[in-house]
């Protein structure tokens, strides 16, 4: 093991811990995206079959510090709609983990995120459509099932959270709940089916430490933003994601 460590280029872990703080900043005060900066740099650093388990790995590590920082706004009538369908969705895309092709999934949930800034109209209204706390139940099934296939879907629950009411604070909690509980289901599953070496633990721990800072100097910018401010950041991060997305699946299938 301590050979193993050795022989980890030390600026890999570098390059992670700083990524994790800058892409966790920006995920807390915008209400996600964290996962989804962190797939191009982890790929580069480490390939891109590693960097899936690896950045669910180390979003799963920062998630208890952004649990603690905004436990008292989390919305828990939401989480068992949406828990116990994602764990299923995050067990069979870890089962298919090295089996399905992730380009087109990517490419249409870009076009979603684009299509953002135009059903909040640039940020000026509230919710785009009623978003039923049942709808969560296929909803967490499919998110779960992708993001453990590609690392990270980013900022693509942000449109049905919205549209249940959240505004800010709650947003990023009940998300971050959620997501924590998925997260239990991506680690155990990829470690059953053998995805996960020890070189991934480190990797992944890294990146995780990273993310718990980015965690706490991300919440003292949300508190001095104004919900339409966080509205409007939000709107731009999806599109910016999406546009992302497109571009780089877009390059590649075709």
């Amino acid at each position: 093991m301590f050979e193993m460590i050795q022989a980890i280029p030390v600026w890999h872990l570098i390059g992670l811990f700083v990524t994790g703080v800058i892409a966790f900043v920006v995920s807390t005060i915008s209400g996600g995206g964290g996962a989804l900066l962190l797939i191009p740099v982890t790929s580069a650093l480490i390939g891109t079959s590693a960097a899936p388990p690896v950045i669910n790995l180390g979003t799963f590590i920062s998630r208890p510090s952004r649990l603690y920082l905004f436990w008292h706004d989390i919305d828990w009538s939401l989480i068992k709609y949406y828990v116990p369908s994602a764990i299923i969705g995050a067990w069979l895309a870890a089962l298919l983990f090295s089996r399905l092709e992730g380009g087109w999934i990517q490419l249409l949930v870009g076009v979603f995120l684009i299509s953002t800034v135009f059903q909040y109209r640039f940020g000026k209204v509230d919710k785009s459509f009623d978003m039923p706390k049942l709808g969560f139940v296929p909803l967490g099934f499919i998110t779960a099932f992708i993001s453990t296939l590609v690392g990270g879907l980013g900022p693509v629950l942000n449109p049905f959270y919205m549209n249940t009411g959240l505004k800010k604070e709650d947003l990023v909690a009940t998300k971050t709940a959620n997501s924590f509980f998925v997260g239990l289901a991506q680690i155990g599953s990829y470690a059953f089916f053998g995805v996960l070496s020890m070189q991934l633990w480190i990797y992944g721990l890294a990146l995780g430490l990273g993310a718990v800072v980015g965690n706490v100097i991300g919440k003292r910018f949300l508190a001095g933003m104004s919900i339409k401010q966080f509205r409007v950041l939000l709107i731009i991060l999806m599109v910016v994601s999406g546009v992302v997305m497109v571009a780089q699946n877009v390059t590649v299938l075709f």
